[in-house]
C-alpha cells in the first residue's frame, strides 16, 4: 500500500505548513458526499491518530484514516496550475468514475 505526492504537490504542502508555522503533514482522507458517493478531504496534521498509516514522499508525512486506505491505495497527488485555476490533483487507479464536476468519485 502506497500513497505518494509529487515534488509539486510536496512543495505546495511545505509552503503551507511553513506558513501557518506548525504541523507535521497533510492528512489525505475521503468522505461521503457528493453524486458519485465519495470526496477527497485534504487537512494539516498536528497530531497523528492511532489508526492512521504514515507515508513518506518527496519530503512529507501524508497521514491516511484505516478506513480511507482501501479507496486510496496507489493515489498520487499532484498540485497543478491550469491557466488560471490551480489546486490539488489526485491521481486514484481505484477510481471507476468520477461526477462531471469532478468533485467526488466511486470506486
Amino acid at each position: 500500500m502506497a500513497i505518494r505526492a509529487t515534488e509539486s504537490a510536496a512543495a505546495r504542502v511545505q509552503a503551507f505548513l511553513t506558513k501557518r508555522g506548525k504541523g507535521i503533514g497533510l492528512r489525505l482522507g475521503v468522505k461521503t458526499s457528493g453524486c458519485s458517493g465519495l470526496a477527497y478531504k485534504l487537512e494539516f496534521v498536528d497530531t497523528i491518530n492511532q489508526d492512521d498509516q504514515t507515508f513518506e514522499s518527496n519530503g512529507i508525512k501524508i497521514f491516511v484514516d484505516a478506513k480511507s486506505l482501501q479507496y486510496l491505495d496507489g493515489t498520487v497527488l499532484d498540485y497543478v496550475k491550469e491557466g488560471v485555476q490551480e489546486g490539488f490533483k489526485f491521481t486514484n487507479p481505484n477510481t471507476k468514475d468520477e461526477c462531471g464536476c469532478g468533485e467526488s468519485f466511486t470506486v
